[in-house]
């Protein structure tokens, strides 16, 4: 038996609603199965899926880019090719943002020493 709406919300830290919008939205990896009575079943697939897409997001990739992500994955294996191109190109876009957030650190790490410095810590 498959994992409920709630289940993959607790596991994921995501809220249900957030899980409807994906599947609504195209950003769903692979279709998700409902039973006879129409409640969505997520297997262990759907959930590592789910939680690539919420990196994704978190990553400040574009819907528009998780959904054609999302799109190849679906297409099946010969989509490979594409879908490594698209998660190169992100990785470079989260690097940068790293480096961003390391140099804004530091900053913020120098003024942190320079009031120490001055009130005697």
């Amino acid at each position: 038996m498959g994992l409920s709406i709630a289940e993959v919300s607790e596991q994921t830290g995501l809220s249900a609603h957030t899980l409807r919008y994906y599947e609504r939205d195209g950003l769903m990896l692979h279709d998700v199965p409902r039973t006879s009575s129409g409640r969505r079943e997520y297997s262990d697939q759907d959930v590592t899926g789910i939680i690539m897409v919420a990196r994704l997001r978190a990553t400040g990739m574009p819907v528009r880019e998780i959904r054609r992500y999302a799109a190849l994955v679906r297409a099946g294996k010969s989509t490979e090719g594409e879908r490594l191109q698209l998660l190169v190109a992100h990785r470079e876009r989260v690097l940068v943002q790293l480096e961003e957030v390391r140099d804004n650190l530091r900053a913020i790490e120098a003024k942190i020493d320079g009031y120490r410095s001055s009130v005697g810590c």
